[in-house]
């Protein structure tokens, strides 16, 4: 047109002009606009629930395993946590791991039946049950009741407590979207499960690895019961370190060795920081390696302190003392001088007799006890190089007393106080408030060369948080260092071997961990004096001998398969063995008798319950052997780790599991453990109801979980904002689909051009596809996580979806370089939900529906249904070339925004270009976010102003098809011919 017509009248082409309003308006309704179901505002608080609520009832989980039946099995086994109490940030940190394991390997088409496991039984739950009975003012009541009438009230109300807290943690847990068997778990105090632990028993009575010994184990006072390495903590206690004297029975003697001349006593320097063991000792042990002096020290008074009083006269000791240690102990009693008399190694000293500083029957020289030994552990790193050895509360000194014959003495009584076999002055006393006397006793005899306090770390009972000591009991145990019958390798060797040779560790610093672990253990002692727990079936025959074999353990193990075991407090020994043939079984005993048998009333450690779950859970489920996958806290390489693979090693033969994966603790933003306590702990509920169960996977997702992982609520502030870039991702791509229907308007891979922007963002994301579902795999969460995000924020929302959202918005809708974008976003989407579904279930089916139907309710599948979509695709090799391009070309927009040039739809590029980027012409310019590219054969990069050129009004570009149309607007071609214009 020449001229302007006015608004209203004709045109000469016989369109009518319109007001600039009216344009406005009809260029808007024109558009392309964004329209979806899938909402900006997550509320993930109230909208997570009801997702769980429509999984639940259409049965999704099972859905799951039918659609998988016949498929290749991931066996992944849940290592159970106690039901005590609700769940807390290391329960939400450990299942949102697992949880994407499960999710990653049904994504993957893979058959993965989770069975959610509960470790009901042992201390803790009884220790609660007896403080409430004791509240109700019950407890004396139970006291007087039979043996068995007791335990069984104590059982029964430990049994509902377990109960509820396991229906407590499955809803907790099922409210993080957890994925698992949650209609079928498996609970330690199951009777199936129980038949299961005592096969695992039988098999290792089979291989002659159990046995019943009197030795000394870690034994909690509070509670009165062996207790295992993993149920002990360390923290820093306070005690008395004492240097003590053993007066040598014949000092002379002694003196003639280190060839030296004496008129006094001569004593054996011996340095402990539990004088209540002294009245066990029956040995002192040296190295036969390390050399010792005869010293003479004399005390000012300093060494003969108590209590802050010293005494004036001055003292001369005589003490053998290693010769490295001469002069720090010296300095440790401050003593004035000394003087070394003379020298001789170790194994001159052994058999050298001694007496007690206070008992008495150390003057038996015809006894084995009351000597000098050699044994391998005595070190210089501390005290004198000489130990007091006490067969009944220590391992070594048990080992080192077995050796020499000496009886495992211990005069400690299981509530922590002295039997009638020691000196009157302690008898009855706790061992605690013994150590005061003990100490007052030596200063009084004059045997107490120094006397200080000094803190140390010490065990404790994980539970009552009270120091623990060695105490010799009847226990039963497995032998780690002793050849099956049928498996010619010890427990310790072949568990070594395995994490050598047969277990991949995540991260790789578990073998090193686990490993010390193995090394170091003892026996396992295996047996409990409590309630509440699975019973060992051992009896006690009429001459005292303990009945146990094979066979009996299978029958007792057949009759908890049926009743459970209450049936060892509930039925007579006839009743238990009801399924035993004496005449068929080659280890019962000459002259047994059922009727006069007693039952004993050991119970498992709760770890070697929860260790034997391959066998009770995956074996007898049917659900694989051995598992691929254990995953769990550091902590477990001392526990569920370690005491799930000597007995599979034992039964088996190999490990119960192909990999171990270790994640740290969750500790506070200082480095601080968490708890209710210090005031530091976050509440899992409260979390879930601020910022949904999404957002904190997203934040498990984002962890190095290798390490001990600190937080606090502002690292859930930063996963909000991160999920928040990551929906709106997801928004925009759903909100431009809208108008599309993949049947009727998807162009195949194969037709979408290589060198264009969508083949390049499906080149993206075929990429992408590998590296996390890669990732996945690994169990490589946090590499997942970031290559999502960075995904969604910056190769789709600062490249791809801005260089596209002009066309999706402003194109003829039926366009085919509009549908070529529409099938690309649609490929994206789809592979994107099933991505991010092991991570944000929520999000990711809520989209899905978004994507393939009209919503909830909208009858379309489930994402967690779907397998991940085929992608793959290959763009040009150019596009690395035109992303650089486009970085220098944003360079040179911003320094021209410098210049004054405020929108870069108002600024067209002039490149040279020798061919390269010809091909890529029809998006440069999109992708460059600008309103024209020019292609010259020289020149370099220019940016040119163009806001005098005309400007679009319907996408507000200036590209040089931009003309007046018969409505009076300025539309470019493209945007003309969208609204039916010429």
């Amino acid at each position: 047109m020449s001229s302007k017509t006015p608004a209203g009248e004709p045109a000469s082409d016989g369109s009518t002009v319109l007001s600039a309003d009216e344009r406005k308006k009809r260029y808007k309704k024109s558009l392309n606009l964004p329209k979806t179901s899938f909402p900006m505002r997550a509320n993930l608080a109230q909208n997570e629930p009801r997702s769980q609520k429509r999984w639940k009832k259409e049965k999704l989980y099972q859905q799951i395993q039918q659609r998988r039946a016949d498929a290749d099995t991931y066996v992944f086994h849940d290592g159970p946590p106690y039901a005590n109490g609700d769940i807390h940030v290391g329960h939400l940190l450990n299942k949102v791991l697992k949880d994407i394991v499960v999710r990653s390997s049904h994504m993957e088409g893979l058959q993965c039946d989770y069975i959610p496991g509960w470790d009901c039984h042992g201390l803790p739950i009884e220790h609660k049950v007896l403080q409430g009975l004791v509240e109700k003012g019950k407890m004396d009541a139970i006291r007087d009741l039979d043996e068995d009438v007791r335990r069984m009230a104590v059982r029964r109300e430990c049994a509902r407590y377990a109960g509820k807290y396991v229906k407590t943690q499955s809803q907790q847990m099922q409210r993080l979207l957890t994925q698992a068997n949650y209609d079928q778990p498996y609970l330690t105090m199951q009777r199936d499960y129980e038949a299961g632990v005592l096969e695992v028993f039988a098999d290792l009575v089979d291989e002659e690895l159990i046995y019943r010994s009197l030795k000394p184990v870690h034994w909690s006072i509070a509670n009165e019961t062996a207790l295992a390495e993993a149920e002990l903590e360390y923290q820093d206690r306070e005690d008395p370190s004492i240097y003590v004297l053993f007066r040598a029975a014949d000092s002379a003697a002694v003196a003639r060795i280190f060839d030296a001349q004496v008129s006094a006593d001569v004593s054996f320097m011996i340095w402990t920081t539990t004088p209540w063991t002294l009245p066990a000792n029956r040995l002192i042990a040296v190295h036969e390696d390390i050399n010792y002096s005869l010293v003479h020290y004399r005390l000012q008074g300093q060494g003969l302190q108590e209590h802050g009083q010293q005494s004036a006269e001055p003292r001369e000791v005589l003490a053998v003392v290693a010769d490295d240690l001469v002069e720090p102990v010296g300095q440790q009693a401050e003593v004035e001088s000394f003087e070394v008399l003379g020298h001789a190694p170790g194994s001159r000293l052994v058999n050298l007799r001694y007496l007690h500083p206070f008992l008495d029957d150390f003057d038996d020289t015809t006894s084995d006890d009351g000597r000098v030994v050699t044994a391998s552990y005595v070190t210089l790193d501390d005290g004198t190089g000489l130990v007091h050895t006490a067969p009944g509360h220590g391992q070594e000194d048990y080992q080192t007393g077995l050796r020499e014959g000496i009886e495992v003495y211990c005069p400690v009584r299981g509530d922590g106080t002295y039997d009638d076999t020691v000196p009157q002055w302690i008898q009855g006393v706790s061992i605690w408030d013994a150590n005061e006397l003990i100490v007052n006793e030596l200063q009084r005899s004059g045997s107490l060369f120094h006397h200080l306090r000094f803190v140390h770390s010490y065990p404790h009972d994980w539970r009552s948080k009270t120091p623990v000591i060695f105490r010799a009991t009847e226990q039963w145990f497995i032998a780690v260092d002793q050849p099956g019958r049928q498996r010619p390798v010890s427990l310790r060797d072949a568990a070594l071997q395995a994490a050598e040779e047969s277990i991949d560790f995540v991260p790789k610093w578990g073998e090193k961990r686990l490993r010390g672990m193995l090394e170091s253990r003892p026996d396992w002692c295996i047996s409990r004096q409590r309630a509440w727990g699975l019973p060992i079936p051992a009896f006690r025959r009429a001459d005292g001998s303990i009945f146990l074999t094979v066979a009996s353990v299978r029958a007792v193990a057949e009759a908890f398969r049926r009743k459970g075991s209450d049936a060892w407090f509930e039925g007579s020994p006839e009743e238990l063995l009801e399924s035993y043939d004496a005449a068929a079984d080659p280890q019962a005993p000459e002259g047994l008798e059922i009727s006069g048998l007693t039952k004993l009333y050991d119970i498992f450690d709760v770890w070697f319950e929860s260790g034997s779950s391959w066998n009770a859970v995956l074996r007898q489920r049917d659900l694989g052997f051995p598992a691929d996958l254990y995953l769990e806290g550091s902590d477990q390489h001392r526990g569920w780790f370690q005491l799930s693979l000597l007995p599979a090693l034992g039964v088996t033969g190999q490990p119960p599991f192909r990999r171990l994966l270790t994640h740290g603790f969750i500790v506070d933003k200082d480095g601080r453990k968490m708890s209710k306590s210090l005031g530091n702990a976050l509440v899992v509920d409260d979390l879930l109801k601020q910022y949904g169960a999404d957002v904190c996977r997203w934040w498990v997702s984002s962890l190095a979980y290798e390490v001990d992982i600190k937080v606090d609520l502002g690292y859930f502030n930063v996963a909000s904002e991160s999920y928040r870039k990551v929906r709106n991702t997801l928004r925009f791509l759903l909100s431009n689909l809208a108008d599309f229907n993949p049947q009727e308007h998807a162009l195949d891979l194969a037709d979408i051009e290589a060198d264009s922007i969508d083949g390049w963002a499906l080149q993206q994301a075929t990429d992408l596809g590998h590296r996390v579902r890669e990732a996945y795999s690994a169990q490589q969460m946090r590499s997942a996580h970031l290559a999502l995000f960075d995904f969604c924020n910056d190769t789709l929302s600062s490249v791809y979806l801005d260089a596209v959202k002009d066309r999706l918005y402003c194109d003829r809708p039926d366009s085919r370089r509009r549908r070529r974008t529409q099938s690309t976003l649609h490929h994206i989407a789809e592979l994107l939900c099933t991505l991010l579904a092991p991570i944000l279930p929520h999000t990711a089916d809520e989209a899905w529906e978004a994507l393939h139907g009209s919503g909830s309710g909208s009858g379309s599948e489930s994402v967690h249904l779907a397998t991940h979509p085929p992608l793959a695709y290959q763009a040009s090799a150019q596009w690395a070339q035109v992303l650089e391009t486009r970085d220098r070309v944003l360079k040179a927009l911003e320094e021209a925004k410098g210049r004054g040039l405020e929108n870069s739809l108002d600024a067209g590029v002039a490149l040279q270009d020798d061919g390269a980027l010809a091909p890529f012409g029809d998006d440069l310019a999109d992708l460059f976010g600008v309103s024209r590219v020019e292609l010259t054969a020289d020149g370099g990069l220019e940016i040119q102003d163009l806001r005098e050129q005309p400007r679009c009004e319907r996408s507000w570009r200036r590209d040089a098809t931009v003309s007046q149309r018969s409505d009076g607007g300025f539309l470019s071609d493209r945007d003309a011919e969208a609204v039916g214009l010429a």
